[in-house]
């Protein structure tokens, strides 16, 4: 404590060993000690109490779509990080695609990172993409540090990122399982895509039918097939569909090396209550009903579903047309996913902690983060937000820091505000106004 510069206190502060009032103390950036709560301040370092709002690890966001450089007027790292910052998010992977260049060569990598350096409000690391015929590139790209590889089994929505067959998984997933790499996947299978019927129109309905279950729940099986065959790890994206948990449990029972994210969408809208025409709500795999959502959060409490992430899909406004056909397919949610989240775990009998498990710890550890970011613990990053898990607030776009202010929680109650975020020790946003960024680009730890 002696070499402390700034101690934060609260009467709450989430822990690995559970909440409890305490003083954080921080030098360098790092945590160094978790205290009494009346542990003594000493000279000269700066101190803060946040009284009884919870003191909480800064969230992982392990699935952000930045869209930065090339199609930057959907997203940015500028807007993407402001809008995660003021969500109590510290840490974001960004995804391969929708940017261009996607960041399919050590070369695109390094395009993606010049951009961000500057614009990180919060601290950023990148996936790798497996597309067809660029094999020979994932090595270089782990070696040069992103976190892994993300592929599709159905068309991405953007050309330049195709699907990977069968075969083309199996030449990448052995690729990366030699070098321990991970493989995240977008899990739908085409072949049941194709045979939906595909109606198109402003129907809700025709738009869910379009993507059914089963099209998911082929293409985990197909994962799981290939992961137990190359003892390779996989991480299922996105789930929606609650028919593939069994073959998920029996999988992780049988030892294959797999873990499955869904997203607060999943998790707190249903089917039932999309207006048809209301394409902000669209996303693929797309939200499925109340009883299937039921599922979901049973497979979150023991253990089935790991984790949860935000998927933010932004486009402009223009795209989210009231055809589910043709409209973007995508969910913004960075600001509001921790207040969404907690406003249906609070419903449901869950506590913060569970919250911090599914948003933090687990998402860090999925990015091979977990020394560092995602717990209040003693030589991790000192990153924290301060929530006030009792307050409501109502959804309005126009309050909302990412670039275009569509989405689908417009208008909704919800409990729980972020008082302020911090980035290693220091504040970078609170009651809306924000700091110049700060954030550190991240690589994979060798």
């Amino acid at each position: 404590m002696s070499d402390a510069e700034l101690v934060l206190r609260s009467t709450r502060v989430i822990t690995p060993e559970g909440t409890r009032a305490a003083s954080v103390a921080v030098a360098g950036g790092k945590i160094t000690a978790v205290l009494p709560y009346d542990a003594e301040v000493p000279p000269g370092a700066r101190s803060e109490d946040v009284g009884d709002d919870v003191l909480l690890p800064g969230l992982v966001d392990t699935h952000v779509h930045v869209n930065d450089p090339g199609r930057t007027e959907w997203e940015g790292f500028w807007t993407a990080t402001r809008a995660a910052a003021a969500g109590g998010i510290t840490t974001l992977i960004d995804m391969p695609l929708n940017s261009l260049p996607p960041t399919t060569t050590v070369g695109h990598l390094r395009t993606k990172q010049d951009v961000a350096r500057s614009k990180a409000h919060i601290d950023v690391g990148f996936w790798g993409g497996a597309l067809p015929g660029n094999v020979e590139d994932l090595r270089p790209l782990h070696d040069a540090g992103v976190f892994g590889f993300k592929a599709f089994l159905s068309p991405s929505g953007v050309e330049e990122f195709p699907e990977l067959d069968q075969e083309q998984l199996a030449r990448s997933l052995a690729e990366i399982a030699d070098f321990g790499g991970l493989l995240i996947v977008h899990a739908e299978d085409p072949l049941h895509l194709a045979a939906a019927p595909q109606k198109g129109g402003r129907s809700y309905a025709d738009f869910l039918a379009s993507r059914p279950r089963d099209a998911e729940d082929s293409a985990v099986k197909s994962l799981i097939a290939q992961a137990a065959r190359l003892d390779a790890r996989v991480h299922v994206l996105h789930l929606s569909s609650s028919d593939a948990l069994p073959l998920i449990a029996a999988a992780k029972a049988d030892g294959v090396r797999i873990t499955v994210e869904t997203c607060p969408h999943y998790l707190t809208l249903t089917a039932e209550e999309v207006p048809d025409g209301a394409s902000e709500f669209k996303c693929c795999p797309p939200i499925r009903e109340a009883a299937n959502q039921d599922l979901l959060w049973q497979a979150l409490a023991d253990g089935t579903i790991d984790c949860v992430v935000t998927d933010h899909s932004p486009s402009t406004a223009d795209l989210k047309t009231d055809d589910f056909a043709t409209a973007w397919g995508g969910i913004s949610g960075l600001q509001l996913s921790l207040s969404a989240v907690w406003t249906e775990a609070r419903r449901r009998g869950h506590d913060l902690e569970d919250v911090v498990r599914w948003m933090s710890s687990r998402t860090a550890r999925l990015a091979g983060l977990g020394d560092r970011k995602g717990a209040i613990a003693a030589g991790h990053d000192a990153d924290f937000a301060v929530f006030a898990p009792d307050e409501t607030f109502t959804v309005d776009p126009a309050a909302l820091q990412h670039r275009n202010r569509v989405t689908a929680y417009a208008g909704r109650t919800l409990s729980g505000v972020v008082k302020s975020t911090w980035l290693r020790g220091e504040r970078v946003v609170a009651g809306g106004r924000f700091t110049e960024p700060t954030g550190q680009l991240l690589v994979r730890h060798p």
